[in-house]
């Protein structure tokens, strides 16, 4: 059957190739206003305040991950109140390997690897639409293993290490995301896939893009009435039934429109559509553009 996880990352086409080094010292404070990148942390070692928009504060400790597929506006800080009393905590400070913030000369309460991921997939906005807002992982053995290895490398000056460090962070956001699908992942994809009833049909939505699918044909795959399963597959995944699967089938129609060996009306049968007209309408009202329009723009880039 198909694995809807693997084949979503390998839409977005994911990498990590600039991170750096931050610790914070004393009273410190980091506030940013940047929207659309794919943020991740690593705590290296101490710990930290994180401040998602739309998001209750997070406390961080050592070896937790966290990922904001999206980024919002945050606010990163130290945990020590008491300390806020004495300089600015906007202080930014560059040492050697690392950024300080906060109190430059004092002992750091927190290190931390951070860095943007990058979604070569032109498509990503519609994939990360159904990803979790805010992914924040703790006492998981195996993204603790792999935290530990970002950490050792990331804290030493080897040949090739920004390749292994980008290298082992790609790893790193793939095992997050499975690591977080389940029942208390927040809301989307992963915690659809968490959920055996629905997985059940979304892994089938994958396995035959094609087949000419309705509410009741997805409800029957997961044993549920279609009114239960309805109602289920937009709580837990965010959108309806049928918004994953034109979502899906237009990801996959990008996917092929950046190809030009392959023409519309093959294009539209391999991604469940009768005709390449019924797939241009589609795609042009889902899209914004018509797929010839946005082949062409495609391409170009």
């Amino acid at each position: 059957m198909g694995d809807p996880l693997s084949e979503m990352v390998e839409l977005l086409q994911p990498s990590a190739p600039r991170s750096k080094v931050v610790s914070g010292a004393g009273y410190w404070r980091v506030a940013r206003e940047e929207n659309g990148q794919p943020f991740y942390c690593v705590i290296l070692d101490g710990g930290s305040l994180l401040t998602v928009e739309g998001h209750p504060p997070v406390t961080l400790r050592e070896a937790d991950f966290v990922l904001v597929p999206a980024l919002f506006r945050f606010t990163m800080s130290s945990l020590e109140e008491a300390a806020k009393a004495g300089g600015d905590p906007l202080t930014v400070t560059m040492l050697p390997g690392e950024t300080r913030h906060g109190n430059p000369d004092g002992p750091t309460n927190a290190r931390l690897l951070v860095g943007h991921f990058e979604f070569a997939s032109p498509d990503a906005a519609l994939l990360v639409r159904l990803l979790p807002q805010l992914l924040h992982i703790r006492d998981d053995k195996r993204l603790a293993a792999l935290v530990r290895l970002v950490t050792d490398e990331a804290c030493a000056e080897r040949p090739a290490r920004d390749m292994i460090l980008a290298r082992l962070l790609e790893v790193l956001l793939v095992e997050a995301l499975r690591s977080t699908a389940g029942e208390t992942a927040p809301a989307g994809i992963l915690r659809g896939l968490g959920d055996p009833r629905l997985a059940a049909a979304i892994r089938l939505l994958h396995e035959q893009p094609t087949k000419d699918w309705t509410v009741e044909q997805m409800a029957q795959e997961a044993a549920l009435s279609r009114s239960v399963f309805f109602n289920r597959f937009r709580r837990i995944v965010g959108v309806t039934p049928m918004e994953y699967l034109i979502s899906w089938r237009m990801a996959l129609a990008k996917k092929l429109l950046r190809h030009r060996d392959v023409g519309l009306q093959e294009i539209a049968e391999r991604i469940g559509y009768g005709s390449a007209s019924a797939f241009s309408t589609a795609f042009t009202r889902f899209v914004g553009v018509p797929p010839s329009r946005y082949a062409e723009q495609a391409i170009s880039r």
